[in-house]
C-alpha cells in the first residue's frame, strides 16, 4: 500500500506541528519554507493548557511545561501601578489543568523541528497552489522552483498573508487591520524582584513576563493607524509611549536594544471563511482564522488546528470526508475565539477618560478573586484533543512489537 504524501506551505508553529502529527501518523511529509532558514520571527508566545494537551499527542507537552516560569501571583494594573485584577498561576493551574507557560518563538520551533527526519523541511522553497486536488482521484499540486509536486493532502499554513488561502478563495476579503499595533522585546530579567503583570492605559497596553532561561519577554500594544513607522527608532517610540509607566517598565526599555524591538500591525479576519478546505487542500493557524493577539490563541490555535487536522485526515471513511470534519470541529471554535478577541481590542482601544474609568472599574470587581480574571479562557484553554496521546500510542505499538526499545 503506498504511503499518501503531503506537503506543508509554510514553518511556523502551525506548519510544523502538522508535520510532525502528520509524519507520526504514517505520512511522507515535505514542509516548504520560503525563508532562506527555519528561524522563529517574533520573540514569546504563551501556550496555555489546551495548546499543551494538543502538543501532547505529539510528545512534546511534557517537555514544554518544564519551562512554566510564572509561579505565585500576578495583575493587571494601571500605569501608576494600581492593581486592577490580581491573577495567580496556581488558581490558572487548577482551573483549566494545566500551567500557564510563555516560551520564546525559537525554542518551540527548535522543539517542532527536531522531531522531523532530516530533509524533510525545505527552506528558500517559495511555493505556490496550482491544482487543490478538487476533482475525484486527482493529486493536489504545489508549484516550486524546482518542479511540481503532487500531493493527496496539501496544507496552507503560510500565515496571514496567505497565498493559499487567496487560491482557495479569491472572494474572501481577508483579514483587515484590527485597530492595534504591538512592539515586542526580550531583554535580560532586571536586577530585583517583579510581579508579572499586563497594564491597560488609555488606547494602549504593556506586558511583562519572565521566561525559564532567566529573561523577560515583554509587549506592548497602542491603537495607532496601520503602517506606521517611528522615525527615530521603535525604542524611542516605546519610550515616548510608556518611559512614565510603573516599574519595571521603564527599566525594560532601558535594557531593550533598540535593533532587536520589533513592531507589528495586527490584522484579523472576523468574517469567517465558508471552510478551511477545499478539495485535497487545508488551512490551518493564521492563513485560516487570524486573530488579535489579546486572548493569547492564535498560536494555540494553529496548533489545536495541526493536531485535529492529522486526526481526521486518517479517517477510515476517506480524506474528503476527514477534511469536512476537520472545517466543521475547528471553524465554529476558532471563529467564536477570533471574535472574542476582537471585543478585547475594543476594550485595550478605549482612550476616553470616562470609558477607560469605567472600563478600569469593571475589571477591578474581581481583584480579590484570581479565579475571576481567568474566566475569558473558560471553554478555551480547558480544551482536549479528539485522539489517544503519542505517550498511548507509543505502549501499544511496544505491544504490539517488542523489538521497540522502551
Amino acid at each position: 500500500m503506498a504511503t499518501s504524501r503531503a506537503v506543508v506551505v509554510g514553518s511556523g508553529i502551525g506548519g510544523l506541528t502538522a508535520a510532525v502529527a502528520l509524519h507520526q501518523c504514517g505520512w511522507q511529509v515535505t514542509v516548504l519554507e520560503r525563508a532562506p532558514s527555519l528561524e522563529a520571527v517574533g520573540a514569546g508566545i504563551g501556550l496555555t493548557p489546551n495548546g499543551q494537551r494538543a502538543l501532547d499527542v505529539i510528545g512534546l507537552g511534557a517537555e514544554i511545561r518544564e519551562l512554566a516560569a510564572w509561579q505565585g501571583d500576578g495583575a493587571m494594573r494601571s500605569p501608576s501601578g494600581r492593581r486592577l485584577v490580581r491573577t495567580n498561576s496556581e488558581a490558572a493551574a487548577e482551573r483549566f489543568g494545566g500551567p500557564l507557560v510563555l516560551v520564546h518563538r525559537a525554542t518551540l520551533i527548535g522543539r517542532l523541528a527536531s522531531r522531523l527526519p532530516e530533509g524533510v523541511v525545505r527552506t528558500g522553497a517559495v511555493a505556490s497552489l496550482a491544482d487543490p486536488g478538487v476533482a475525484d482521484g486527482r493529486p493536489a499540486v504545489v508549484t516550486t522552483p524546482d518542479g511540481d509536486i503532487e500531493a493527496d493532502l496539501v496544507v496552507g499554513a503560510d500565515g496571514i498573508g496567505s497565498a493559499v488561502r487567496r487560491a482557495l478563495y479569491p472572494g474572501h476579503p481577508g483579514p483587515a487591520y484590527s485597530g492595534l499595533t504591538t512592539w515586542r522585546v526580550v531583554v535580560p530579567a532586571p536586577g530585583h524582584p517583579f510581579e508579572p503583570h499586563e497594564t491597560w492605559g488609555r488606547g494602549a497596553l504593556w506586558g511583562t513576563q519572565p521566561l525559564k532561561d532567566g529573561r523577560v519577554y515583554a509587549y506592548a500594544a497602542a491603537a495607532v493607524p496601520a503602517g506606521g513607522r517611528a522615525p527615530d527608532g521603535e525604542k524611542a517610540e516605546l519610550l515616548r509611549r510608556f518611559g512614565d509607566w510603573h516599574d519595571p517598565v521603564p527599566g525594560i526599555l532601558a535594557a531593550a536594544d533598540p535593533a532587536r524591538v520589533l513592531r507589528n500591525d495586527v490584522h484579523h479576519m472576523t468574517t469567517p471563511l465558508p471552510a478551511f478546505h477545499r478539495g485535497r487542500t487545508v488551512l490551518i493557524g493564521d492563513a485560516a482564522h487570524p486573530m488579535a493577539p489579546t486572548m493569547g490563541q492564535g498560536g494555540n490555535q494553529a496548533i489545536e488546528d495541526a493536531i485535529v487536522l492529522a486526526h481526521h485526515a486518517a479517517s477510515p471513511e476517506g480524506l474528503g470526508v476527514g477534511l469536512a470534519a476537520y472545517s466543521a470541529a475547528r471553524l465554529p471554535r476558532t471563529t467564536g475565539i477570533v471574535r472574542r478577541s476582537a471585543r478585547i481590542v475594543r476594550l485595550v482601544t478605549l482612550g476616553g477618560a470616562p470609558a477607560v474609568a469605567l472600563r478600569d472599574g469593571l475589571m477591578s470587581l474581581s481583584r480579590f478573586a484570581p479565579g475571576l480574571a481567568l474566566r475569558t479562557l473558560d471553554g478555551i484553554a480547558d480544551w482536549r484533543p479528539p485522539q489517544r496521546t503519542y505517550a498511548a500510542r507509543t505502549r501499544d505499538r511496544q505491544v504490539q512489537d517488542p523489538h521497540i526499545q522502551r
